[in-house]
């Protein structure tokens, strides 16, 4: 029989040893600074890793380029963790202790704000560790790592989860880098849609009858409004409506972004073609229905009154997520057997830097006190509490909560820096906080707590008597039986649902100039001209 201590000192000793190589990774990928649905550079660094440690990959799962599906084993508990590696538009900051965003690019190019490049990198190290100390001691069991790109728009994992990727999982262990060092307990995160609305007007002469017209010169023609006002509609009724869609006695939010319109017109021809896309979260699906429900009928009246047609492309639609207090109280033990993180000196002097160049007076320990010590799951989710509603279950949003629903799934949480502020009320400007997230000094000691808890966590599930089965026991009685239960969700996606990668995202792009974010990389500042 395995002895379950010799495993786990195992994964421990092979994290130790290549944790220079995982921070070289993670620098690598927080380099690429790659966006949602664009990630191209950081899914096959992640392919070649994995595929050089022993796993199959498969390229572009679910009918999405940049996410992949790894898996080691044929045999034992089918044990499931993921990677993002998304980077956010408008972010992009160098790691100095001042403001400057990446030479050579437009100010407003990607950057990695949680960042992503470690949360992708620990889960890589845990799975990693985790085969390597099954084969050494013949452990049976089946690991899938999944690559889960655009994460900031919930993308990936519904997508999985509606095409079966997620079928026949066993448990899944999950994590996010945060201001602390704690594991979810019962308060998990709530639900995010997100959806597309494009305004086509495809017969804009056809407006009024020309045998109303005293000319049929062509700049005299009356034509319909168009798509591009059929947008401004949209945005427009939607603020008007926005405080009738839902009560707000509890929290949820809905924001826009404009996709842009295809009209690049002149004089008075009316553009043909506008996208305005539209997200929204809250903690209860119902709730999310009726947000779409006053989304749908703005859509349709600003089309009818505009000359357009309206259309809906969904972007993602996620469930909630559901706790697991077994599979928390195992993470938890094994977070505490590792500790917290600790900072080096490279590490305080960046951040005392910083505290510099803002003028402020530079702290001996300039770092939170909670990202080196450790929260209970009770203390994080009274924390939670108190900015919830009474009736709230969830708060904000995230898509790891799709694998709760057809796996027991816990959540990590371990630290990256954020500095202390010198006075209640003082907000760090946001390149501070970029610029630590990309210092390895920095961010590797969460990296590699967060690694090593999942890891012992993930050689308990396949070791450790009753484990397992005392996680699964428990998602069984949530859901009513297991996948399919009277109480389970499903997906909300249908399984031939057609990924939104065609669309107009951000990206970096190839031109005669060399390679470009999407905005043409500016002489002078941002580009914006001489102020008003």
């Amino acid at each position: 029989m395995t002895e379950p201590d010799a495993v786990r000192q195992s994964a421990l000793d092979w994290i130790t040893r290549n944790e220079a190589r995982l921070s070289a990774f993670n620098e690598r990928i927080w380099g690429y600074a790659e966006p949602a649905w664009r990630e191209y550079r950081s899914m096959a660094a992640y392919a070649e890793i994995l595929r050089e440690e022993g796993f199959t990959v498969e390229e572009g799962s679910g009918e999405m380029p940049t996410a992949f599906a790894a898996r080691w084993g044929d045999s034992g508990p089918v044990l499931a963790g993921f990677s993002e590696y998304d980077a956010v538009p408008g972010n992009s900051q160098q790691v100095v202790p001042y403001p400057a965003p990446r030479e050579g690019l437009h100010p407003y190019a990607a950057g990695h704000t949680d960042p992503h490049s470690v949360l992708g990198t620990a889960s890589l190290t845990a799975m990693l560790a985790t085969k390597a100390a099954f084969a050494e001691h013949g452990v049976k069991a089946t690991l899938k790592l999944f690559g889960e790109p655009a994460e900031k728009v919930c993308g990936s994992k519904p997508i999985h989860a509606a095409k079966g990727y997620f079928d026949g999982l066993d448990a899944a262990v999950v994590w996010h880098p945060w201001p602390s060092n704690t594991v979810t307990g019962d308060i998990h995160f709530g639900a995010y849609w997100s959806a597309v609305i494009t305004f086509e007007c495809d017969d804009p002469e056809g407006w009024v009858d020309p045998a109303l017209m005293p000319t049929q010169a062509a700049h005299a023609v009356a034509r319909c409004p168009g798509s591009l006002d059929a947008m401004c509609l949209m945005y427009t009724t939607t603020k008007y409506t926005k405080e009738a869609m839902f009560p707000h006695s509890g929290s949820w939010t809905l924001n826009e972004f404009v996709l842009g319109d295809g009209g690049a017109t002149s004089d008075n021809l009316a553009p043909r073609f506008s996208q305005i896309q539209y997200s929204w979260r809250s903690s209860w699906l119902a709730i999310q229905e009726q947000i779409w429900r006053v989304l749908a009928n703005n859509a349709k009246s600003a089309a009818m009154a505009t000359g357009c047609k309206a259309h809906v492309r969904w972007v993602t639609k996620t469930r909630v997520g559901l706790p697991n207090t077994a599979l928390t109280d195992l993470t938890w033990a094994n977070l505490q057997a590792v500790g917290a993180p600790t900072y080096a000196e490279e590490a305080l002097a960046f951040g005392r830097e910083i505290q510099k160049n803002l003028g402020l007076e530079p702290m001996e320990n300039p770092f939170i006190p909670s990202v080196t010590t450790l929260t209970t799951p009770e203390d994080n989710d009274k924390g939670l509490r108190r900015t919830l509603a009474g009736w709230q279950t969830h708060l904000s949003a995230d898509d790891y909560v799709e694998y709760s629903w057809h796996c027991p799934t816990v959540r990590l949480l371990a630290a990256r820096p954020r500095l202390r502020a010198p006075s209640a009320g003082y907000a760090y400007p946001n390149w501070a906080y970029l610029a630590l997230g990309g210092l390895p000094a920095a961010v590797d000691p969460g990296m590699f707590v967060a690694g090593r808890t999942m890891a012992l966590t993930m050689v308990d599930l396949a070791t450790k008597p009753g484990a397992l089965e005392a996680c699964q026991a428990e998602f069984r009685d949530r859901t009513g039986g297991g996948v399919g239960g009277t109480e389970w969700v499903g997906p909300l996606l249908p399984a031939d649902f057609d990924p939104p990668v065609d669309l107009r995202w951000p990206e970096y792009v190839s031109t005669p100039r060399g390679e470009e974010w999407t905005f043409p990389t500016p002489r002078h500042g941002t580009g914006a001209g001489e102020p008003i």
